[in-house]
């Protein structure tokens, strides 16, 4: 475990040091071999935010929301309402979004992140709030026409102890509004409709 995590950043290490020697003026420094200087491009590349990551842009800014949720296929739906803030960190490369609103009639807060990997090609995502010790992870694409992500998660389920799995989709209405939807499944194995979020951006 020590060694999986100390070796991304020895690499980091290695490659800051390398573009710190690049750019220090001097005359007796050698020039990267070709091997160091592919090092360099292939982390420059992984590491840049593009157009992939551009396309969240519209998610940024504050926004009213209204959510409803369900607990079991066809049950009613409970309906609260929040507010959410989004914004680019760690230099544009994450969305980041602080969600406060309430569930069941207590107060509810989440910190979610969603990125793109540049290795992986596709997007990706963290949530977490103050009703879990967990954390949900999530794997997605957008559509072509940049108006729909679709993900599919996992994370803990209290109820059984294991691995969770369910979809979201989020849908592009116009630039002020947009709706997030996500679907589990049920203890008896059937797929419904667990949650819908719809963002109204607020002026």
């Amino acid at each position: 475990m020590r060694s999986k995590i100390w070796a991304p950043m020895v690499l980091c290490f290695v490659v800051v040091a390398l573009s710190l020697s690049a750019h220090e003026p001097d005359k007796k420094a050698q020039k990267m071999s070709p091997k160091e200087q592919a090092m360099m491009d292939a982390w420059q590349k992984a590491s840049t935010p593009g157009p992939a990551h551009k396309a969240l842009d519209g998610m940024a800014g504050t926004w009213n929301t209204a959510v409803k949720s369900w607990m079991e296929p066809g049950g009613p739906a409970m309906e609260s309402t929040g507010t959410s803030e989004n914004r680019w960190v760690l230099g544009g490369r994450w969305m980041e979004q602080r969600f406060n609103g309430t569930f069941m009639g207590m107060p509810f807060e989440g910190v979610g992140h969603t990125g793109y990997d540049n290795i992986k090609k596709q997007y990706v995502g963290s949530w977490m709030d103050n009703m879990s010790t967990g954390a949900m992870s999530s794997t997605g694409s957008a559509s072509k026409d940049g108006k729909t992500w679709s993900f599919n998660y996992e994370m803990s389920d209290p109820m059984t102890g294991k691995t969770s799995k369910g979809e979201e989709k989020i849908t592009i209405i116009n630039a002020d509004h947009h709706v997030m939807e996500m679907w589990g499944s049920h203890p008896g194995g059937k797929k419904f409709k667990m949650m819908e979020i719809t963002y109204k951006r607020k002026k």
